[in-house]
């Protein structure tokens, strides 16, 4: 072989050593044992297991139920929509139906701007902000018993409030807001929007953060004061976490029991003039006399209507982005 034949072979062989190997095009799986593909799933079972017990079954069964005039003792026959006929003959549920309205009218709007308003002024990072964070965030934290005796205190007619009231001389004699049909459903609405401040405010304080500080240095070159920046900056910069709170505090408008039932005593008022739809369904849904059947069409009730008003909220809510 000549030197110039070795030298092209030797060549040849440099560049075939040099080329990449071809990839494996076929994508094999790596084998997992049967523990390995199990675990997963084994490990969700039980919060799946509670989950399907306690709220789908339960739902279903309540969907059932609403059908019968089963009790506490019998299961009951099946009625069709009887229940739901009596509803609207019934005193306590039309005066609970337009408590829980009134609640929602009421309540939601301080819930949606009374947040907001305080999540503006406290966002700041010093010490003494991070303070009064802390401080409208703890009725948040107090249970319902402690929340009931502190403001059944307050309000009593012999309690602070009246007694400052008159101090100052804007009363002669006290209000009864534990004790009269109005005063217990507004001195409510007062402690429902109380105990709601701190949590929204939290909410909303992570929705300012993402608000581009630039966005205030150009209002404010615009000549833009502090309430010009909030209603043009702010309130478009948090819309969307607005409509959130706006579904969440309806829903819990509409399902309000505790603030009612630990300032009565559970008595919903003079009468059971402020009874409520979640006082109303405990009432009938629970005891030796319950009527689980006739408590069950009041909560299809309840998720009808509210199922509604969170369907309006996300169409005005479209039709205002769009």
């Amino acid at each position: 072989m000549s030197k110039a034949a070795f030298a092209a072979d030797r060549s040849e062989a440099v560049k075939a050593s040099d080329r990449p190997e071809p990839m494996n095009t076929t994508h094999e799986k790596p084998h997992r044992s049967f523990g390995a593909v199990i675990a997963p799933y084994l490990f969700v079972l039980p919060a799946f297991v509670i989950v399907f017990v306690f709220v789908v079954l339960a739902a279903l069964n309540t969907f059932r139920l609403a059908f019968t005039n089963s009790t506490l003792l019998r299961p009951g026959t099946f009625v069709g929509f009887d229940n739901f006929i009596k509803l609207f003959h019934d005193e306590y549920f039309l005066t609970a139906l337009l408590n829980s309205t009134l609640y929602v009218i009421c309540v939601v709007p301080f819930m949606v701007i009374l947040p907001l308003i305080l999540a503006n002024l406290v966002k700041g990072n010093s010490k003494i902000m991070g303070f009064f964070r802390t401080a409208f965030y703890m009725p948040v934290v107090m249970s319902a018993v402690v929340v009931g005796m502190i403001w059944t205190n307050l309000l009593d007619s012999a309690g602070l409030v009246n007694s400052v009231l008159k101090a100052m001389k804007i009363i002669s004699k006290p209000i009864p807001f534990l004790t009269d049909r109005w005063g217990v459903l507004f001195s409510s609405m007062f402690v429902t929007i109380w105990l709601g401040l701190g949590y929204y405010m939290v909410i909303y304080l992570t929705a300012l953060a993402n608000i581009d500080e630039s966005l205030y240095e150009a209002a404010a070159l615009d000549g833009a004061g502090p309430i010009r920046q909030f209603i043009s900056v702010t309130m478009p910069g948090v819309r969307s976490t607005m409509m959130l709170i706006m579904m969440l505090s309806t829903i819990a408008a509409f399902r309000v029991f505790n603030e009612i039932y630990v300032l009565t005593n559970g008595s919903a008022g003079p009468g059971g003039m402020d009874m409520t739809m979640s006082m109303l369904i405990k009432r009938e849904g629970t005891g030796i006399q319950a009527r689980t059947g006739y408590a069950s069409a009041i909560s299809i009730v309840v998720l009808i209507i509210v199922g509604t008003l969170l369907i309006i909220q996300q169409i005005v809510q479209k039709r205002g982005e769009d």
